[in-house]
């Protein structure tokens, strides 16, 4: 199991708002397929022709998004709606192939056996795929995760605390967008975004972990102004390279996810911070190079 143990990462790395990770954009190296849309059974056509695990959908109104996704529930479909951006009418579809599965599921699954071998499995519980919409703009922008989890004895909306997001198709540069629209979407109360990407081509598995700080100072404003400002930082960049057979080369791990941000409250007796060792992320790579 992930082992529990305390500390604070060191070094996080901010990611300043440029036109590469504006949610509502989709940058020009993003190599996946990009349809207009039309009617709901050609869509669901497209998406069980797609190769990748990312299609995006243009010229989707409101009532296109809820239609769409009452159909999906209706039929049963598998299919994700990771993002949809109402400004742009875009839509982005997750389609889970086993490769886009077992790049977060596993890992997930680590996480999850550390929360039960605390005994908090009746306090911090899986929220899946659940469908959350922008905090106060109910009909608005939509998304999402690919797993996820929080603690649900709590005031208000209840956002995950931790969210994984993954993919081969898509660019690190698309991961990055969406790992922006959910702290910004859930007004801060994500606290963790880790993010995995398959690089085939360089024999490497990418997981990075966000989390949210204050920003530096901008010229001109106030003590207060600037204290308020949250930035997402790149606390931890972990890099799997494959090898022969099991023999994966993990570089600047293991994974350690802070108490505190997951369950919004210092830890007790027997409670600490839920670290994924090295070996469980060779496991969770060797499951991907299986089917690679």
């Amino acid at each position: 199991m992930a082992s529990l143990t305390s500390g604070d990462l060191s070094g996080p790395c901010t990611l300043a708002s440029t036109p590469e990770t504006n949610p509502s954009t989709v940058a020009p190296d993003d190599p996946a397929i990009t349809i207009q849309f039309t009617s709901i059974p050609k869509l669901f056509k497209e998406i069980d022709a797609a190769t990748g695990d990312i299609l995006v959908v243009q010229n989707i109104s409101q009532q296109d998004y809820n239609d769409i996704m009452h159909e999906r529930d209706r039929r049963r479909r598998k299919f994700r709606l990771k993002r949809y951006y109402s400004e742009s009418q875009m839509l982005i579809v997750t389609i889970p192939t086993m490769a886009h599965e077992i790049l977060h599921a596993p890992l997930f699954g680590y996480i999850q056996a550390a929360v039960i071998q605390m005994g908090l499995d009746d306090v911090w519980y899986p929220m899946a795929t659940t469908t959350y919409r922008t905090q106060g703009h109910p009909n608005r922008d939509g998304g999402e995760g690919d797993s996820s989890g929080g603690p649900i004895e709590r005031q208000g909306p209840l956002w995950p605390t931790l969210v994984i997001e993954a993919g081969y198709s898509q660019t690190l540069v698309g991961l990055r967008r969406d790992m922006r629209w959910w702290f910004s979407a859930s007004n801060h109360q994500v606290k963790i975004v880790l993010l995995a990407k398959l690089d085939s081509n360089h024999g490497q598995i990418i997981i990075e972990k966000w989390q949210e700080g204050p920003s530096g100072p901008r010229q001109g404003a106030t003590t207060t102004r600037a204290a308020a400002r949250l930035e997402p930082r790149r606390s931890q960049l972990i890099t799997i390279s494959r090898g022969s057979n099991t023999a994966h080369r993990v570089s600047r791990g293991p994974l350690r996810l802070e108490f505190a941000l997951l369950f919004l409250r210092a830890p007790g007796q027997g409670e600490g911070d839920i670290v994924v060792s090295d070996t469980q992320l060779q496991r969770v790579a060797s499951g991907v190079w299986r089917i690679r």
